[in-house]
């Protein structure tokens, strides 16, 4: 591992990095909101295809000549250099927050695949909001690394418009005027829109792009997977998620599981629950056109757990209920960090926090409906125990008018 400091350039080649490769941003921001992105602009250092700007509102760039997966403090880009076209001259990694400064950032680092890394932390800068990481450029015929390290006035919006990029503006109601001439197609725009649910009972409606419906909709709990600054675990049981929320180890047979599910009602009103106990997978080619992809019972996944809904067939599905349980452990959902990302291709992410410091083990996040074909999601953020013979499942179904038969049961 080759360890590069600010300004310090070298061949990927030398680097042994002949092919394929991974750019792992690690970025220690507290509570505080990062937005990673990757830019690939031409040789005068602008963005002219928007389509090579790879972030979390568009993370794939054409022919996965880039990728993103975005892991709350750690993002990991997959990159295939050679399918990039002759226009794209430089990928440039950028860091931004529109919510303090720089300065702030811990111990972070960006790495490309085990040949190299370079490190950083807030020492490294002022007020700046944003920072240009480092860049993979061309050079007489190969490919280079540069440790830039460069901190940068603006935010997202400023590093876009930096880089020659269009934002694209909000639409909001005109007046009515003469009728004119249609204007020219507009220029693709890159969308900076995250939108954020603050308050138990926001809403907000997503129109069909097209026939095709929603596409692949993924819906991912994750929640902060790092321990307290300070507290280096001592072995493997120091890092499950009992750990994460009060720095302490978790034994082999107390740490808490964490997971995911959702009731659902169809269209024809039929109703059920995917979510792992009583392994309750769900399908996505055939109905309920949910499918929970699997269970991290040890809080170490760093992609946290996903629920996936066909939104080819949305038209069939009525609503969904997604929520998270704590099936093991003593809940503190506050001390999680924890957040519920719903990503639709083609829209703004949809963002809901869990920001209450309840300690009831249930969760009840979000509802999504089918309101005449379009997709509405609620922020619920609602919490449930159990009591008596009535457990927390029963209670939040009964809460939302479900009507399912519930019994204790166990996760094999």
């Amino acid at each position: 591992m080759t360890n590069f400091t600010r300004g310090q350039k070298g061949k990927l080649a030398d680097l042994g990095l002949n092919g394929p490769f991974a750019v792992t941003l690690d970025i220690v921001s507290g509570s505080m909101e990062v937005d990673v992105s990757c830019f690939g602009v031409d040789a005068a250092g602008k963005l002219s295809d928007d389509r090579y700007m790879v972030f979390f509102n568009q993370k794939s760039a054409p022919d996965n000549a880039i990728t993103v997966d975005l892991n709350g403090p750690r993002s990991v880009f997959q990159i295939d250099l050679a399918r990039l076209p002759a226009s794209i001259d430089k990928l440039v990694f950028t860091a931004a927050t529109e919510q303090g400064s720089m300065r702030a950032l811990g111990n972070s680092s960006m790495a490309l695949g085990q040949a190299a890394t370079f490190a950083f932390t807030g020492n490294d800068f002022q007020d700046e909001k944003a920072v240009i990481i480092g860049e993979l450029y061309r050079r007489d015929g190969s490919w280079r690394f540069g440790a830039v390290g460069q901190g940068f006035a603006g935010g997202l919006a400023a590093l876009l418009k930096h880089f020659g990029g269009s934002e694209a503006a909000s639409s909001s109601p005109t007046p009515m005027s003469t009728p004119a001439a249609p204007p020219p197609p507009p220029a693709n725009k890159i969308s900076l829109s995250k939108i954020r649910l603050e308050k138990r009972g926001d809403k907000i409606s997503l129109d069909k792009r097209d026939s095709g419906g929603y596409g692949r909709i993924r819906v991912n709990l994750n929640w902060n997977q790092n321990a307290s600054q300070g507290q280096a675990p001592a072995s493997k049981l120091d890092t499950g998620f009992l750990g994460k929320l009060f720095n302490k180890p978790a034994s082999r047979s107390g740490g808490i599981d964490l997971d995911i599910g959702c009731l659902f009602e169809m269209s024809n009103g039929s109703k059920s629950a995917v979510q792992a106990l009583g392994n309750s997978w769900g399908a996505y080619d055939r109905q309920p056109y949910i499918h929970l992809e699997g269970d991290d019972r040890t809080g170490s996944v760093s992609s946290g757990e996903n629920i996936f809904i066909n939104g080819t067939h949305f038209d069939q599905i009525k609503r969904v209920l997604v929520y998270a349980f704590i099936y093991e452990g003593v809940p503190n959902w506050a001390a999680t960090d924890g957040v519920v990302t719903i990503e639709i291709p083609g829209q703004p992410t949809v963002e809901v926090r869990l920001d209450s410091d309840s300690q009831h083990a249930m969760c009840a996040i979000a509802m999504l409906e089918n309101h005449g074909g379009n997709l509405q999601v609620t922020k619920l953020v609602e919490y449930f125990g159990g009591q008596g013979k009535i457990t927390a499942h029963q209670a939040m179904d009964e809460k939302y008018n479900f009507g399912l038969n519930w019994k204790a049961g166990r996760k094999d």
